[in-house]
Order: structure tokens, then sequence, then C-alpha cells
């Protein structure tokens, strides 16, 4: 049930061709595709800007693998004399190497275009600013009630090395982010269902505009056909437009509907549980097989996640959080004035206002760290009234724990979710979530 029509196929049968990665990854986001490409018979050359030492972890995973590894910076021919080019999404696409290939006649790839490809099972994409990880699992665990099911994407590893074991009759459900989704027209292919949770500012320093990111999120849906079907957010204005756009049907879903019975907390868990209800009813899944998965669902790693208890303050880490929209969420899962947050990392460009308004309203107190820490100050002091909530400064990360400590007593919660990413600090916000269960966690 894979929908859209082909633009620009990369090679089928790629034995012996000449495959350059580009871009391996401090994260790894290249190591699934490169083995990949190597059981293929392909002959890889994996390049990289990064050093060995840097790319040391995933140079490691690559053991055993026939591959040339140019690490430390590009090289042309590494570009122009390949048969095809595999792209990181996280590799910027106004690289004058990727123009200089194009001009060449040279094609590109990406990891999930070559899945989409080649996938025979029916595919359900999951896209959007907030919840689309916790989105993606809870669909994966619904259909898989039913189905073979298989997640991944941008959540877990690659799924390209599951193609073996993939079946027409599978289910195949893909977390896909606007970097993954601005390289799916090269192969014009969207998924037979496509949710997309809601759309806030994000990643505008990769994308430069607002409109520019909504773009690529859109073509989660821009090559679907007749027979598939788009699931949007009835609660979400900029989203309702977009069905105006879609090749198939429209499936709207409400985050107030009907509840259903969770372990995970927040308003924002019920909204995940009712756009993966409307997904998982385009297949032919009951409400009561569906509420029965959810309610079994303990939700991810680094997603509103209870780590640690002490002295009745609770700590709750969400590092996986990223953007401001995804803090004010988490905010709203706890009563007003009982969470002390901590909040701060890399910058990607956009704006803290919002944020800032909804700390004053709700938090007992806010710790700000990183490159965006003046930023976020800024926002909360311009907001707040008669001094609260409280603002304090970290210079580093065990600092802002150490502070949150000191402001919660018995009773609140002390929240990591840092509304940025964690680039400044942390090779990833799994290493930054670590490091907070590590130090709240009690001594043995």
């Amino acid at each position: 049930m894979n929908a859209g029509r082909h633009v620009h196929s990369s090679p089928r049968d790629l034995a012996g061709k000449r495959v350059t990665v580009v871009g391996l990854g401090r994260f790894g986001g290249g190591v699934g595709v490169t083995r990949w490409l190597c059981r293929q018979g392909a002959r890889v050359t994996v390049s990289d800007q990064a050093g060995a030492e840097e790319l040391a972890e995933s140079v490691d995973k690559l053991s055993g693998c026939d591959v040339a590894l140019h690490l430390g910076g590009h090289e042309e021919a590494d570009f122009l004399t390949a048969d095809l080019l595999v792209v990181n999404p996280a590799v910027a696409k106004g690289s004058p190497l990727l123009a200089a290939a194009e001009e060449a006649g040279v094609p590109r790839t990406s990891e999930i275009n070559l899945l989409l490809e080649r996938c025979p099972g029916t595919v359900v994409g999951v896209t959007g600013s907030v919840g689309k990880s916790t989105t993606t699992a809870m669909i994966g665990e619904v259909l898989a009630r039913r189905y073979i099911t298989h997640v991944g994407g941008n959540i877990g590893g690659s799924l390209l090395n599951d193609l073996t074991d993939m079946r027409a009759e599978d289910m195949v459900v893909l977390e896909l982010s606007s970097f993954q989704l601005e390289d799916v027209p090269l192969v014009g292919i969207s998924p037979h269902v496509a949710v997309v949770t809601n759309i806030q500012a994000n990643h505008l320093d990769r994308h430069g505009t607002m409109s520019a990111y909504a773009d690529a999120k859109k073509n989660i849906f821009a090559f679907q056909g007749r027979e598939d079907v788009l699931v949007l957010n009835s609660a979400d204005k900029a989203l309702i437009s977009w069905a105006a756009d879609a090749p198939g049907r429209i499936e709207m879903f409400d985050p107030g509907g009907e509840a259903f019975e969770l372990i995970v907390p927040g308003a924002h868990n019920q909204a995940n549980a009712q756009a993966a209800w409307a997904a998982a009813r385009q297949l032919g899944i009951d409400r009561e097989t569906a509420a029965e998965a959810l309610r079994a669902f303990t939700g991810l790693p680094h997603r509103l996640q209870l780590v640690a208890e002490r002295d009745g303050v609770r700590f709750v880490d969400d590092s996986k959080c990223t953007t401001p929209a995804g803090a004010i969420v988490a905010l709203e899962a706890f009563e007003p004035g009982q969470c002390v947050i901590i909040v701060g990392g890399y910058d990607k460009g956009v704006s803290f206002d919002e944020l800032g308004r909804a700390i004053a309203r709700r938090a007992k107190a806010v710790v700000a760290m990183g490159a965006t820490r003046e930023q976020i100050v800024s926002a909360v002091a311009t907001a707040r009234e008669g001094g609260l909530p409280e603002i304090a400064r970290a210079e580093d990360f065990a600092s802002a724990v150490s502070l949150a400590c000191e402001y919660a007593k018995g009773g609140e919660v002390v929240l990591l979710s840092p509304a940025c990413a964690s680039y400044d600090q942390f090779a990833n916000y799994e290493q930054r979530g670590q490091a907070f269960v590590e130090l709240v966690s009690p001594a043995e």
C-alpha cells in the first residue's frame, strides 16, 4: 500500500556501485545505512567533516564492514565520482559539494528514501513539532496487537536491515523529522497514512522561515494518492489549511476527545493517544483494542519520565524536549507553582517569549543554562509579576541540577525540559537525560 510516484529512483541493484555516505554523525545516524549498503555489495566510502576521534563511537559500530573512511574533511572526488550519494539528514543542503555533484549528474538519496523505495509493507508516517516520538510509539503498540509491526525512522535504529524480514502484510511506522522529509521529493513517496500532530516554530536555524519548515513537513503527504489518508489535529488552526493541499482523504482527530486510560501523564499524551487511535482505525483497529494497548503504554525514555524521588521531590526527565512548545506542554502536565524547571541549551533560532510567559504562569522557579540562557531569562523576567517565579542562572548542567534541587521542596517536581537541543553541552538528548538521572538518583 505504498503510495506516490517515483521521481528519481536510486539504483535498485547496488552491488559494485560506488556509494558515498555523506555524514556518519556523532550520533551514529549514518551507521545503519552504511552497514546495509555494505551488505548489498556496494563499494562504500564514508565522508565526514568531523575527525576520527570525534566519531570514534560511530566508527566502532562499523567494525567488520569493508568501508573506506574519509574523515576530518570532505574530498571532492568522493562526491563527483560516486554512482550514488547517501546524505545524512543533518548535512546542510546548501553544501557546495552537493551542488557540484548535482551538476555532475550524481544521484542523491537518503536512508529514509532507500527504505521507502524498498519497503513491502504499509507505511504509517508521523511528523509534527511536538509529540511525534510518543505518537509513533503509541501507533506501533496499537498496531502490534493485530499486525507484525516495525517502528523506526527518527526513533530507534535503521529499518533498512529489517527489510529482508518484512512482508506485504506488515505495518511500518516511521517518525519523520523535517530534515528527513526535505529529501522525500527525490523519490516522490509519501506514507499510506500520514499523521501530523501539530506545527510550531522549530529548526528555524536550518529552514530559515516558518514557511520553509512547514513545506518540509508537508512532504509527508505531498505524494499520497487518492486511497491514502492524512490525519490532522483539528485543534491546530495552522494545520487545518493543509487539508486543501492533500491528494487523499482527510481524517481529523480531536485532542480533547473521549479520554483513554493512560499511565503517561498530561493532556498532551491524551492528544498523542487520540492521534494514534485516528491512525490505527484507518487500518482496521477497533477502539477497544486501541484502548487496551494504550493502557499498557509506559512511555519513552527521556519523555516526561519519572526517574527518581528524593525527600518527597519527584525528578522528571524530559530531555527529549528540544522546543519551547514542548516545554510548555511539559509544564502543563503539573500543577501551577509546583514545578522547578531546568531550561536552555543550543540556540536553534526560535523565540522564547511564549515559553517565558508559560514559565511565569506555572513554574515555582526556573534555572536557565546553556547558549540560550540569557534569552530565556529575559523572556521570563519580562512576563513575571511580583518577582515570581524565581530565576537562576547556571554555568553548566551539573550546577543547573544542583540549583533546581535547592528550590524544590517535598511534594514538588524538578523538571528537566530544556526546550533546546543539547549540542552546546552534550552529544545528544539521551546523554543529557542520562546525566540528569545520574545527578538526581539517590546514592546507593
